[in-house]
């Protein structure tokens, strides 16, 4: 493989959930490749120092205070990434959010939160971003899923059937997007070393009830996903559309 194909010189990239955990370390492996980062997230504080970490690297960075389920804010931020890069080359799509309760204690309110930060986002964050990579006939979606999107887990219904959908999303969208050049595709991670997944990996017995499930007997780093996401976001991706990489110790495959 021609080195050349991943880099990210010269792109725009926006990053959904900026903030933290995964979505941080995505947007500094974006950046490291040689990409211009529009970093958003509820947080402006948490985002600001992305951003400044980012400029750090050389490379350009917005910081955007942004809810992703509120369209006029996603709509905000898209124009905002417009006047300052004058396009959009790649999105990542990562905000998410989870609720532990059972099917029968959850409220309307609570599933609808958790379906419009993990999937009706993605559909506003698509929709906006993705039309500007349409019109220039090339572009990069970058879904985050879920191994949980593959299969059931007690307590947290509404965020397997999220994630679930996230993966037809990318199917469906590779599918309609195909002919403009703009390649959809997703990553679903497993357990990872995150502060979403901190309380469960803070109860020792729940922790290790966990690790039992993962062939590799360890949580994944926020930076194994690096090389992936930029591989997603380059021309070495290419022909490559529609698919969901999972990335969970070897979970799935038990």
């Amino acid at each position: 493989m021609n080195p050349s194909t991943l880099s990210l010189d010269g792109k725009v990239a926006i990053v959904t959930g900026a903030s933290r955990g995964l979505g941080r370390a995505m947007a500094l492996a974006l950046a490291r490749a040689g990409a211009n980062v529009v970093a958003a997230a509820r947080t402006r504080e948490a985002i600001e120092e992305v951003a400044s970490e980012i400029r750090g690297l050389g490379r350009r960075s917005l910081a955007i205070p942004t809810d992703v389920s509120d369209y006029g804010a996603v709509e905000r931020m898209v124009n905002q990434a417009i006047e300052e890069f004058s396009r959009i080359d790649v999105l990542v799509n990562n905000s998410g959010t989870v609720i532990v309760k059972p099917l029968l204690e959850t409220t309307e309110e609570e599933w609808r939160k958790v379906m419009d930060v993990n999937l009706t986002s993605m559909f506003f964050c698509a929709k906006l971003a993705g039309s500007h990579m349409v019109a220039q006939s090339k572009g990069k979606v970058i879904n985050v899923a879920s191994m949980l999107g593959f299969v059931g887990s007690r307590n947290i219904v509404s965020y397997c059937v999220s994630k679930g959908a996230v993966i037809q999303l990318t199917r469906a969208l590779a599918a309609e997007w195909a002919r403009y050049n703009v390649n959809v595709n997703a990553i679903a991670p497993g357990w990872f070393e995150t502060e979403m997944s901190l309380p469960a990996r803070k109860d020792e017995k729940t922790a290790e009830a966990m690790l039992r499930r993962i062939p590799l007997r360890r949580f994944g780093r926020p930076n194994e996903l690096d090389h992936l996401v930029v591989y997603l976001a380059s021309d070495a991706s290419d022909f490559m559309t529609g698919q969901t990489i999972v990335i969970d110790g070897g979970q799935l495959a038990t």
